[in-house]
């Protein structure tokens, strides 16, 4: 019996065992692990109570002050100010602050920190977005954050696999995004609990890295443990350009793939050829319709970035709907690039002039209002469509205010006409 590519990683980093099987309960040694300014400070209080004076490993933890940077109010610099201290007192080489940020699960990847082959955990759900780089990447506690940072393994319970196969043509404007909500509204919001969402098939192959990272980034959003992508020509092009790019210290990498008696607890094969663009309705990413079924819902607030949709793809694709064209004057349009490289980048496209020639607002790398934080927070009764991965009551802000998730060019259509349009509609 072969294994997948997620039980391959997890086998080689397990310690002590030479075969493994979904339900086992393994120590394994992690290669990158990175906290943010609301996970870190608990992770780091809890380190301190272990009595280390040293880290596993100073190059290999990562302190992203991302959630609430530049500071909303004193609670949240406080926070970071944590992270900060702990960083120079443990001598943490990657530690970004305001000017070198971005938001954690775009900034690892693009800096070539995060490689093909790791086990990397994050104290952040959204940790499985890593899995686009053929690594084993998930989310965990604080309290397990500090244990790797002192000790650098962790325990794992092997995770079963699903295996999702995409096939087809896709349609204009249909990505990564409306993919996983397709397979998110099949599955159900716990339909891959603690599993591993393994996401093949021909048009995965011709997908772009930005794709395939939004992809993996909501294997969460169906209760999956990790979402995973098997490297190809795709993957090695953007790692080495990483590496090329930043010099990080680990520079080679090992590619798994899936063996072909692998056992997989499911597969769902999906022919995309026909598909629409996908809007998810409130309150869950799996109430998922085409966007062509909510004509006449009028959005107060337009949000294009996050870690799902911020990257430079995603802009250009918001850029082009948006060209020569207005923002509704009774909507929002607040467009966050991922991190400062993508800014600069969208900067120099043109792509930002374009969003504020139109009447929205371009701001700083952050997480921003994805989790109700601040720049966009929501008011009760406000609607608003957004290009992140979440949409439950209260996300965005007020208990009373509703949330549509959708991919880039929903977005600035939505924002043009103030009511959620397909982009043909322009």
């Amino acid at each position: 019996m072969g294994y997948t590519i997620t039980e391959k990683i997890l086998l080689a980093h397990a310690r002590g065992v030479k075969k493994i099987a979904p339900n086992d309960f393994i120590m394994a040694k992690v290669d990158f692990c990175f906290g943010n300014d609301i996970t870190a400070p608990i992770a780091i209080r809890e380190f301190r109570k272990l009595g280390k004076k040293k880290v596993f490993n100073q190059n290999r933890i990562g302190l992203i002050p991302d959630h609430f940077l530049p500071a909303k109010d004193m609670k949240s610099a406080n926070q970071a100010v944590v992270l900060k201290d702990f960083a120079r007192e443990y001598g943490i080489a990657n530690y970004f602050e305001v000017g070198r940020m971005g938001i954690e699960h775009a900034l690892l990847p693009e800096r070539g920190l995060i490689i093909p082959g790791d086990l990397t955990v994050g104290a952040d759900s959204h940790t499985c977005t890593h899995g686009a780089l053929g690594a084993f990447a998930t989310g965990v506690g604080s309290t397990d954050l500090a244990y790797v940072m002192a000790f650098g393994e962790c325990w794992f319970r092997v995770p079963e696999s699903i295996k999702l196969v995409f096939t087809g043509r896709p349609r204009k404007w249909v990505g990564g995004k409306d993919l996983i909500l397709h397979a998110i509204r099949d599955l159900g919001v716990s339909g891959a609990l603690y599993r591993s969402i393994e996401i093949t098939g021909d048009v995965i192959e011709n997908f772009s890295m930005d794709d395939r990272f939004t992809m993996c980034n909501m294997a969460i959003e169906a209760g999956a443990k990790s979402g995973i992508i098997a490297p190809d020509k795709t993957t090695e092009r953007y790692v080495r350009s990483r590496i090329r790019e930043h010099k990080p210290l680990r520079q080679s990498y090992r590619l798994y793939r899936s063996d072909e008696d692998a056992v997989y607890a499911d597969i769902r094969k999906y022919n995309i050829s026909r598909l629409e663009p996908l809007v998810a309705a409130p309150h869950l990413p799996s109430n998922v319709k085409p966007v062509s079924e909510f004509k006449d819902v009028k959005v107060d607030q337009v949000v294009i970035g996050s870690c799902t949709n911020g990257r430079i793809s995603d802009l250009k694709q918001a850029s082009v709907v948006l060209k020569n064209k207005k923002v509704n004057p009774h909507t929002r349009l607040i467009v966050i690039p991922a991190t400062q490289a993508v800014y600069a980048e969208a900067v120099k496209q043109g792509y930002a002039e374009i969003f504020v020639a139109s009447g929205g607002v371009f701001c700083t790398p952050n997480c921003g209002p994805c989790l109700g934080g601040h720049m966009g927070v929501l008011s009760e009764g406000e609607v608003a469509i957004s290009t992140t991965n979440r949409n439950f009551v209260g996300r965005m802000g007020h208990p009373g205010s509703f949330v549509y998730l959708a991919n880039p060019a929903i977005a600035a259509a939505s924002a043009v006409k103030g009511k959620i349009t397909h982009p043909s509609d322009l």
